[in-house]
């Protein structure tokens, strides 16, 4: 998928969109997507000047849309303006090296588990094959009207 067949599968947009391109999905078990990482990303003028590093919380978020992109293809939907897919928790989360400017951030996840619209996954952000971080993640599609 490229970027305007995954924007038709996510609500977030610029400068919160985290993910560039999805090169292999099988529905209702994983995804593989990635985001090209580069110094004009707006967080880096604060994260850290002079070093700048990609916050491990916008790794996670990443993970999530990846999950999102993922999920919404199993299901055959796409965002509504009357419902949502949260973000819901994350559990086990560790970063094993730091994300810069110029990595191309690899975003792997596979389903765990689904049960009333609540969906977990196992969630890995890699560069250059290493693991970059990892975490739990849990999302879950609520109406917000």
């Amino acid at each position: 998928m490229e970027i305007r067949q995954i924007i038709e599968h996510l609500p977030q947009r610029y400068p919160f969109l985290l993910i560039d391109r999805v090169v292999e999905m099988e529905l209702d078990k994983s995804i593989h997507a990635y985001k090209n990482v580069t110094i004009n990303e707006p967080f880096f003028n604060g994260h850290f000047p002079g070093y700048p590093v990609m916050p491990g919380v916008l790794i996670l978020e990443a993970l999530a849309q990846a999950a999102g992109v993922l999920s919404f293809k199993t299901m055959n939907e796409r965002p509504e303006p009357d419902s949502i897919f949260y973000f819901a928790g994350v559990d086990a989360a560790r970063f094993k090296r730091p994300v810069v400017p110029g990595d191309q951030l690899h975003l792997h996840i596979v389903i765990t588990r689904k049960m009333r619209g609540v969906w977990k996954f196992h969630g890995e952000g890699r560069v250059d094959g290493q693991l970059a971080a990892e975490a739990e993640i849990m999302c879950a599609k609520r109406d917000i009207k």
